[in-house]
């Protein structure tokens, strides 16, 4: 009896890393497609062509456009495809551990501002697909979801702190976190207007100080 052949133990994590490179170049090939043409007028085929796959390979890799479309944002979002989530990187982590409000503000206003460079495209292909199709409509109530759950975070994290005007509820601050680091206003000031990221981050962080730190909160340790 022959004996069987053993594997090599490099071929698993060759295999492991080849499907991870076809993954990326479909993923980028969706971001860039999307953007340009938009997600309607974006065919699998056209997804396979542009990253040198097979259109069943587009599939068995990501599951298909509305997949890839997710993928392409939530690595934009956080700038690699490593699972680990955005609230688990050592930013949120750095941000959580800063005592000062206003610090913590500008911080997000900051990061809001990188992120968004990134999303923002993609975002409006989301919002514009969404009414027309059901997976992009899911999609698009999704990442309002996760958005709005993180805001969630921020406005804990200023109420323990003792930031938060009197008149200005968790779930309120919440609600104007969520609607002015919308990526939406991002294209609009940055994409549209000309402003620069920079500019940007700083409206954005002083116009939630404004709104939700006290006049009259201090920082302990001052």
């Amino acid at each position: 009896m022959i004996p069987p052949v053993k594997k090599s133990s490099y071929e698993s994590p060759l295999r492991a890393a080849q499907a991870q490179a076809t993954r990326r170049a479909i993923v980028d090939a969706a971001a860039r497609l999307f953007t340009q043409r938009g997600y309607g007028a974006t065919t699998v085929d056209a997804l396979a062509e542009a990253a040198g796959v097979s259109r069943k390979t587009v599939f068995t890799s990501v599951g298909g456009k509305a997949a890839a479309l997710k993928l392409a944002l939530d690595w934009a979002i956080v700038d690699d495809d490593e699972p680990v989530p955005l609230m688990e990187r050592p930013q949120i982590s750095a941000q959580q551990q800063e005592q000062d409000a206003r610090k913590i503000l500008a911080r997000y206003a900051a990061m809001n501002a990188e992120i968004a460079g990134r999303v923002s495209a993609l975002h409006a292909v989301v919002e514009a697909a969404a009414g027309a199709d059901e997976e992009l409509g899911e999609l698009a109530a999704t990442f309002a979801l996760q958005r709005r759950f993180g805001m969630g975070k921020l406005a804990e994290e200023l109420d323990q702190r003792g930031a938060l005007p009197r008149e200005t509820s968790v779930d309120e601050a919440a609600d104007i976190l969520w609607m002015l680091s919308n990526p939406a206003n991002y294209r609009w000031f940055v994409v549209e207007r000309g402003w620069s990221p920079e500019r940007y981050a700083k409206w954005l962080g002083n116009a939630l100080v404004a709104l939700l730190v006290d006049p009259s909160y201090e920082p302990p340790n001052r």
